[in-house]
């Protein structure tokens, strides 16, 4: 397929290269070798979570622990 490139350095990608990747907002930009690479990038909240817990160590057992500590402190109320 070829597409061209605008006075704005922007692409247009043909709709039948956009219905095989699925829908995306967004996509991975890399030169590779003289090339453009793009790849798909689809955010899901709930993945960068667990990622983010997985590169910390935090394990369902830490969550768990944490989740049944805070139900079980009394809230702290200021008198006044």
């Amino acid at each position: 397929m070829l597409t061209k490139l605008n006075a704005k350095n922007q692409i247009t990608l043909p709709k039948s290269l956009m219905q095989a990747v699925g829908p995306t907002d967004y996509f991975d930009v890399q030169a590779n070798g003289g090339q453009i690479v793009l790849t798909p990038v689809r955010f899901v909240a709930a993945d960068a979570v667990r990622a983010k817990l997985a590169e910390l160590g935090i394990t369902e057992t830490d969550t768990t622990a944490a989740v049944n500590w805070s139900r079980t402190q009394a809230p702290r109320l200021m008198a006044g």
